[in-house]
């Protein structure tokens, strides 16, 4: 593991939503991976209109370019998520899919950003990663 999680003392334990509040990271190459949204290698949409399904389908998505050079998923650092007309409801559904693949004990950073539309009418959330390999 090249990821350390530190959530110092003065933050909220944000571990508990699947992302942490500093990354330090071993020696190695950045790679930096364009934002990942719920397309397929045929460009069809997966999951539309389903927020879960799409955010799963972006971290799969995070996965095979990460694992096209040689990484996993824990050798992402930082997450951004943008996230269409962001409303509250939106965050324990992107939450769990955070926990299920990349857990609570040293997830990478994260920022959420909410935007207006993205490069598709049907995309619901994009993710873009920086990772260390």
């Amino acid at each position: 593991m090249i990821r350390q999680a530190i959530n110092p003392d003065g933050l909220f334990d944000s571990t508990q939503y699947g992302f942490s509040q500093v990354i330090i990271a071993q020696p190695g190459n950045p790679v930096f991976i364009s934002g990942q949204v719920a397309w397929d290698e045929n460009l069809n949409i997966v999951g539309k209109n389903d927020l879960k399904t799409q955010t799963q389908k972006a971290i799969d998505n995070l996965n095979i370019a990460i694992n096209s050079v040689g990484g996993t998923l824990d050798n992402i650092m930082m997450l951004r998520i943008y996230k269409v007309n962001y409303v509250q409801e939106d965050g324990p559904v992107i939450n769990t899919i955070l926990k299920e693949n990349f857990g609570t004990k040293n997830p990478p950073a994260s920022t959420w950003v909410s935007v207006d539309g993205l490069a598709n009418e049907g995309f619901l959330i994009e993710i873009e990663a920086q990772a260390i390999v």
